[in-house]
């Protein structure tokens, strides 16, 4: 049986941030749902008032031996736009911040070093990174939604899609 990890990715609407995950080799499974927020078990409708802090995020389980961290971070960041606070494309509101959440100190000690980088490149730079606080599981219509729903609304566009799952051919070569 293959190792698993856990990593949460907040990126915008988790319907578009889930799809670019389900594209890479070595992801095991994905989940959407509400993560870090101060209200128990939200519901959508309570999520998109603004109001919880909760952020649409995607727990992403992965098989290390096929897939690194790094990687994922990688298709993370082709896929948002880290200068901005609370927003990814249309989608506005503190539920769309983008955030890396984290479940170990492993984890953490890449993320802050891929974070490291990215604000070298990026200013401003605004995306979270903080210890997994909660997740709870979305919606069932929500998950897997743009499978479900291909010509849903979503802020990746097919280019970054395409960008994605380009990783894929270097995933064989390569476990940075």
């Amino acid at each position: 049986m293959s190792e698993r990890r856990e990593i949460y990715f907040a990126g915008g609407c988790f319907w578009g941030t889930e799809k670019v995950f389900q594209s890479l080799n070595g992801v095991l499974d994905t989940t959407v749902g509400y993560a870090n927020g101060h209200v128990a078990d939200p519901s959508y409708e309570l999520v998109k008032t603004d109001t919880t802090g909760h952020r649409e995020t995607v727990k992403v389980v992965y098989d290390p031996s096929v897939i690194s961290l790094r990687k994922l971070l990688k298709a993370y960041f082709i896929c948002v736009d880290p200068t901005v606070k609370n927003q990814q494309g249309h989608d506005i509101g503190s539920q769309y911040q983008t955030g890396v959440y984290y479940t170990d100190e492993e984890s953490a000690d890449v993320i802050r070093e891929v974070f490291r980088e990215k604000r070298r490149e990026y200013d401003p730079f605004c995306v979270e990174l903080a210890p997994l606080a909660c997740f709870y599981d979305a919606e069932e219509y929500h998950q897997d939604y743009l499978i479900k729903n291909p010509d849903g609304y979503c802020h990746v566009t097919p280019g970054m899609y395409r960008q994605v799952r380009a990783l894929n051919d270097e995933l064989s070569t390569t476990h940075e």
